[in-house]
């Protein structure tokens, strides 16, 4: 079949054109300084970013995973320890908990916002639990409140696995602060996206701050002189120059994403497909607008034909994943997980959506719903 006009799943290269002067001008400030890591646009970036997010301290790393392993190091969690993580989750925030040498605990989700359900977590908190990591989900704030409480009442550190939520709010307070710590990344397909890997915690607690910045330094305040066994994560220069152009254009960028969004709650109907559900105390950013459908691959080989990028997130739950299979668990253990993973698909969702798009979209979607 021959597509004139193929919609993408996401389009990168528009907004690097759009931005295309701003992006030449922050590299040559980079060739020209002479100085590629550790130095004045990652220091200007860190201080724009934490203001962004309402934070105190922002500390820049190599990419979200690294983001969330080394605020985990920080905290001194690590072998026999346990971190609650969300069954339904990319296998990043598991793999954080892995790395730093805990185990993860998973929990299930609140079926209609696909974050982690905070009735749940009590019955998994063991002696071992030393901290509960929070994902927002698809760019939608989980429910902190509630699990805030659960955290003081067993004296557990809340991180927040912020990676698709940039410029979120949760009861009008960004995310990034709603815990003791947060990891971000910035994969280019994030709503803040870097020309390549980056990532960055945010946090108001500075003793950690410092921590983390020396963890991610080789364990070294000091060139050559290493206080503790560190890491190699650190953002360069050049993409915290590239990031602090896009900085500048994240707010307009997420209110394209909720114009979109919108227009998909608006007009997308059909028995067969389930819209997300947003609480009243969240504003989220659309990262994904993700749906969910009993005849999912139909659906999405339907919406391929016709020229239109989708993506499932996720195809397979962490919990199944070969990499995790020491853990021993097995199909049916986590049901709502489970059938999440069966049923989600993302449709196209970004800024750059023109009108025509979306509305093409939704006819092509509402089309084979009514079939």
């Amino acid at each position: 079949m021959s597509v004139l006009n193929p919609i993408p799943f996401l389009d990168l290269k528009t907004p690097h054109i759009e931005l295309r002067l701003q992006l030449q001008d922050a590299f040559e400030r980079v060739l020209n300084s002479g100085w590629y890591i550790q130095g004045n646009e990652l220091k200007l970036f860190e201080e724009e970013f934490a203001h962004y997010c309402e934070a105190k301290h922002c500390i820049g790393v190599g990419n979200g995973l690294d983001a969330l392993h080394l605020i985990l190091r920080a905290y001194g969690i690590g072998d026999g320890d346990e971190v609650i993580v969300p069954s339904n989750t990319y296998i990043a925030t598991w793999l954080a908990a892995s790395y730093a040498g805990a185990t993860p605990i998973p929990v299930e989700p609140d079926e209609r916002t696909y974050n982690i359900d905070p009735a749940r977590i009590e019955a998994a908190i063991t002696s071992r639990t030393k901290a509960i990591m929070v994902v927002h989900l698809y760019g939608q704030p989980a429910d902190m409140d509630a699990i805030i409480v659960i955290a003081k009442k067993h004296n557990l550190k809340v991180i927040e696995d912020a990676a698709q939520a940039h410029g979120a709010r949760y009861k009008g307070k960004r995310v990034g602060t709603l815990g003791d710590a947060a990891g971000f990344s910035f994969y280019p397909g994030k709503n803040l996206g870097a020309i390549g890997d980056g990532g960055a915690v945010t946090t108001s607690d500075a003793e950690l701050a410092e921590k983390i910045r020396v963890l991610g330094n080789y364990g070294s305040h000091v060139k050559y002189h290493n206080e503790v066994k560190g890491y190699n994560s650190r953002l360069d220069e050049l993409q915290a120059a590239f990031l602090r152009a896009k900085l500048k254009k994240l707010e307009a960028w997420n209110s394209q994403r909720k114009v979109v969004a919108a227009d998909y709650f608006h007009q997308l109907n059909g028995s067969n497909l389930v819209l997300p559900f947003v609480p009243e105390w969240a504003d989220p950013v659309w990262h994904l607008f993700v749906v969910r459908s009993q005849q999912r691959e139909n659906l999405q080989a339907h919406l391929q034909q016709q020229g239109i990028g989708t993506m499932i997130h996720y195809p397979i739950p962490p919990h199944l994943q070969p990499a995790y299979s020491e853990l021993g668990y097995k199909q049916g253990d986590f049901p709502i997980a489970e059938a999440i993973h069966r049923e989600v698909l993302s449709l196209p969702m970004g800024p750059t959506m023109s009108g025509a798009q979306v509305t093409q979209v939704i006819k092509v979607t509402n089309d084979y719903l009514r079939s």
